[in-house]
């Protein structure tokens, strides 16, 4: 996989900024731009800055190319998480804002219902952000386990063994069955397992319904 996106690309130089910048000792603080020789050496100036901005939209274009290859979608789930998770990881820690969140996928103590009262009816209750927080938590914490060979390791514990057991058939006269070996302690968390599954559920599921909500 390949991937190059750069950022927004915004090459228009106005021509008060290049008055500003060459005549740099005058105190544009109390000039207007609507004072005459201004707005003359503003219109004198346009044309050298539309040559500019074409200039550099061409030689400097907007990229998004991304390049997929056979082997990128062997395991997608966890491709895309490797991509996903540094990225959640920026936002949240950049945001300058957060969207509605349903009080029905946030803990009790943080839904709108837990919050004090409002000031105002428009204002936001006093738990929005940390919804959100807790609803990010969540889609992070999801995305890390995809990027992990296998979490489900932590959930066995003792040793694993197995044996073949010969056992008599009616057609095929004997056939093999597998049973726990004499060296067998292996105990696994079936409860545990599920609960951890459960979640990573969830925080996929909160990912898709707020998928729009990603944004800074």
């Amino acid at each position: 996989m390949k991937v190059y996106i750069n950022g927004y690309k915004n090459h228009w130089l106005s021509p008060y900024t290049i008055l500003e910048k060459v005549l740099f000792w005058k105190d544009w603080e109390n000039i207007s731009y609507d004072t005459p020789w201004v707005e003359k050496w503003s219109d004198r100036l346009e044309p050298f800055s539309k040559a500019l901005q074409w200039f550099l939209d061409l030689v400097d274009q907007k990229i998004n190319y991304v390049k997929i290859d056979k082997y990128d979608t062997w395991s997608m789930d966890h491709t895309l998480s490797l991509i996903i998770l540094p990225m959640l990881k920026q936002l949240k820690a950049t945001k300058h804002g957060a969207p509605n969140v349903d009080d029905e996928d946030a803990p009790e103590h943080l839904r709108s219902t837990a919050a004090p009262a409002k000031e105002n009816e428009y204002d936001v209750d006093g738990n929005h952000f940390m919804r959100w927080d807790w609803v990010m938590d969540e889609m992070i914490w999801a995305h890390e386990q995809k990027t992990i060979d296998n979490w489900t390791d932590q959930y066995y514990s003792g040793v694993s063994d197995y044996i073949h057991v010969e056992e008599p058939h009616e057609k095929y006269g004997k056939v093999y069955r597998m049973a726990h070996g004499p060296n067998h302690t292996q105990q696994i968390d079936w409860d545990g397992m599920k609960a951890h599954q459960d979640r990573i559920n969830n925080g996929m599921r909160l990912f898709g319904k707020y998928y729009e909500g990603l944004w800074d």
